[in-house]
Formats: C-alpha cells, structure tokens, sequence
C-alpha cells in the first residue's frame, strides 16, 4: 500500500471536510503548483477525427467551387461565342418554348437546345417571346439569339387595299395571301372597311385583320363627318360613305375628286338623278364588283335600288369602299356650281355648269372618239382576278318617269364610264347633259363604236333630256351608252 500522504500533501479537492468546509493550505503547499491530469487516450482520438473530417471537406468543397468556376466559364464561353448560322437567316417563330428551340436548331441558328432552353429560363425571358418573323444575325450568339427573341422587332408584312373595292374583293384578297392564317367567318357590309397599305406580323389571322379594317374605317368616319363643311344635302354618315363610294368609282385623279363630289352635291340640291354608271353595275352583280362586259340600254333601265338612273336620290347602301380621299372630298367638297361631266380624252374630265356648256363638251369627247375607232387599242388586262358571282341586290319599282325606249345592241365601253354614242344621220341636238366619270377600275376595255340605228323616239314632252329635247333638270342624265344623233362640227 502507497504510504498515506499529509494533509499538506493531498490534492486541494480532498482537502474538503464533510460539511464543504475548504480546509486551509499551509503557506508551504499553496506555494506548489497543482497538478493537471492527463488526457484519456480516447479524448485525443476523437480530436483528431474532427480535424481531419474538416480538412477533406475543405478540400472537397474547394474542388466543387473550382469545377463550378470552370464549368460556368465554360458554359459562359458558349452563352457568349459565335455560333453556327453562316449567313443572317430569316426565321419564322411560334408556338411554345419547345418550339421555338426546336424551330431554331432545325434552322442552323443554335446547336445547343438545352443550353439555350437553359439561358432562357435563367434569364426569366421565357413569357416575352413573341411570334413572328425575325432577322438573325450571321454567326448569332446565344446571347444575341435571346436578345433577338425579347427586344428586337420582329418584320413586319404589308398588304395593300385598293380604294374602290367591293368588301367581297377585299375578303378575297385576304383569302389569297399566304402571308396570312385563319378563316373569315362572314363578308362585312359593304363601305365599312377602310382602304390602306397595313403592316402585319406574318401568320396574322385574317379576320383580326379584317376587324383592324373595319376599326380604322369606324374611327376616320367619326372623325371626318365631324369636321364637315355646312350646308350639305347628306343628313348622316352613312350618307356620306354612299356618296363616297360613288366618288370613288367615277374618278381615278386625286385632283378631279372634290369638283366630282361637288357635282353629285349639286344634283342632289337640285333634286336631279346622279345617273352614276358604277351603281348601275353593283345593283346588277353586287359585290363581284365588275360587270365583265359593256354597259346596255337593259342595264341602264333595270330596276335596282342602287340605279340612280332610275331611283332619284342616293343608293340605300355603298357600292365599294371608298378610301380617306374620297369621304373627305365628300365633306369637304370643292365650290363650284357644275352639274355635268364628261371625259376629256387624257384620263380627266371637263366639267360644266350649264346644259349648253356640256353639249360643246360631249361633241369634243365624240370627236376623240371617232377619232381613236380606227385604231384599236393595245389588249387590257382585267384589274382584278375573276370573283365567284354575287346575286344581285332585289330590284326596286322604277321612280322613272321616262317613257320606254327600244332596247339597243350592246355598245362597247372605253376606259371611262362614258360609252361610246356614234353618229347618225338626222342632226338634231347634241347628246346627254352629263356624262360619267372616269371609275377607279375599268368598267370595259375599250371597243371602236358600232354603228347601229336609232331607236325610236318617244312623244314629245316624255323623251330623254339626253337626247337633247327640252325636259326637266331631273330627267337629264349622264346616259352616254345608248345611240343618239350628235351634230357635226363646223
């Protein structure tokens, strides 16, 4: 047994009585240092366990931050580097996600879909890809691909609409272009589309456009028929875009459109029939806008409501779609006291105020002519494709007052809306007060005159003011398409 220590000796833990009394050093003892026990085996193993579980996880993660930093240098060097498109390509972009990376490596644009599926939905652009053409640059990016798709403009299409046309033509104009997608569920009524050159997105759907048409068309109404003159004898709108439409057809020179609008006001003033040739035809074929041969004697007194040969104020509807030149010739016409035209050889027309005026006026538009029969013109083309046919508009009691007149061989129209009238034997006065204008599309090429007798003249007192017997303003006509007996010239 080891020898038992003094109380000095003992450890200072020991040196407690029973009742936690610390029993007091000698000045000796407490001089002496207190000795440490020694660590266990088993605490210094455990140490040195934790030291090396950290150590390999620093290394681990500073081998993964390393790697990380590569492969985003990488990926980076990629998001950023030329890519394969050889040449700049145009290309069409639609559908999903899926299908614009799809369509863009069918196209040679990017090799890497996932790569750049991936960029796109870090960059949180997915929901700004729009459909559309865009132009890509030769050797694109990734990145410049991604700025294509969200920032640049994609090209825009455009289509013109002729002034003039029937809303039938224009459906099908639509229908034609494959430049367009989509169905047109119904024709719109007629003058409620607004002629114009539009810019679209190819694959745009036709019927969109057909509505921006009819938008455009509602807004230019509205805010022309609120800036018109006073003092017009039409009460509406809807008036207005009829004599519009009229205007449009009779004349194709800008400058002739407010004096031909003017003439039609005037005639309304006076309460004279417009005897307008355009609406002879759409009353006959509606909306297939041509009539595919030359006005006759038939045509001219067929009871339509839209014949304002025979009806004695304007047409219950539009006979085209007139475009923003024509309606504002209507509300803004020129000031004049002319009632007649008639074609001046050139492609314009001279006007007049009286009756007298537009006979010397119609004897010169004759003698061009005679002139032109000899020497037929060059073959014409027609202005529009052929359109399946329209049934003609329910034909109207006549609010003629004019006798019957013998129907007469069809006489061949020139490029304007005047018909040609050869001479015949008796001289008597010159033929019709007004003549009509030039339409924005050929009604017929033009033929040499036939010669062809005259029909028999009615009772005095109801013959045509055309044919030069003194009638009623209301009477006299714009009627150049049936045969009458014209003066020579001295």
């Amino acid at each position: 047994m080891p020898p038992e220590r003094s109380e000095e000796d003992r450890p200072l833990a020991t040196k407690r009585s029973l009742i936690g009394r610390l029993v007091p050093k000698s000045p000796s003892a407490a001089l002496k240092p207190v000795s440490v026990p020694e660590p266990s085996k088993e605490s210094s193993g455990t140490v040195l366990s934790i030291l090396g579980y950290l150590t390999r996880l620093a290394i681990i993660m500073g081998l993964s931050l390393a790697l990380l930093l590569g492969a985003g240098y990488t990926i980076y060097e990629q998001y950023i580097s030329p890519g394969p498109l050889p040449t700049e390509k145009v290309v069409m972009i639609k559908g999903g996600l899926s299908d614009v990376v799809e369509q863009l490596v069918q196209d040679g644009v990017v090799e890497r879909p996932i790569l750049l599926m991936g960029a796109i939905y870090l960059n949180g652009v997915s929901s700004r890809i729009k459909a559309g053409e865009y132009i890509f640059k030769q050797k694109a990016s990734l990145e410049d691909v991604i700025g294509t798709l969200t920032e640049g403009k994609p090209i825009l299409q455009s289509i013109m609409i002729k002034e003039g046309l029937t809303s039938q033509q224009i459906v099908d104009h639509l229908k034609d272009s494959e430049l367009l997608s989509g169905e047109i569920t119904t024709v719109p009524p007629e003058g409620t589309l607004l002629p114009e050159t539009y810019k679209f997105s190819r694959g745009m759907n036709r019927q969109q456009l057909l509505d921006r048409m009819m938008q455009d068309h509602a807004r230019v109404v509205k805010e022309l028929w609120a800036r018109r003159v006073a003092g017009l004898p039409i009460q509406s709108p809807a008036e207005m875009v009829v004599l519009a439409s009229i205007v449009e057809k009779e004349t194709g020179k800008a400058d002739e459109r407010s004096r031909v609008a003017r003439v039609f006001l005037n005639r309304l003033d006076k309460k004279m029939r417009l005897q307008s040739d355009p609406t002879i035809i759409y009353g006959l074929v509606g909306g297939k806008g041509s009539l595919g041969r030359a006005i006759t004697r038939s045509d001219i007194e067929s009871q339509t409501p839209y014949n304002t040969y025979v009806i004695p104020a304007l047409p219950p509807a539009p006979i085209g779609n007139p475009g923003r030149a024509a309606l504002e010739a209507v509300i803004n016409p020129s000031q004049t006291k002319e009632l007649y035209f008639v074609a001046d050889g050139t492609g314009g027309h001279v006007f007049a105020e009286t009756y007298e005026q537009h006979q010397r006026n119609v004897v010169r538009w004759r003698q061009i002519e005679n002139d032109r029969k000899d020497t037929p013109p060059p073959a014409q083309t027609p202005s529009s494709p052929a359109i399946p046919a329209v049934v003609p508009p329910a034909s109207a009691p006549s609010t003629n007052s004019k006798a019957p007149v013998a129907a007469a061989p069809a006489v061949a129209a020139p490029t304007t809306s005047a018909v040609t009238i050869t001479p015949a034997n008796p001289p008597v006065a010159p033929v019709a007060p007004v003549a009509t204008a030039a339409p924005a599309e050929p009604v017929a090429s033009f033929v040499p005159p036939l010669q062809v007798p005259l029909p028999p003249l009615p009772p005095a007192g109801l013959r045509d003011g055309s044919a030069g017997i003194a009638a009623p303003a209301s009477d006299q006509n714009f009627d150049l398409t049936t045969p009458k007996t014209i003066p020579k010239m001295n």
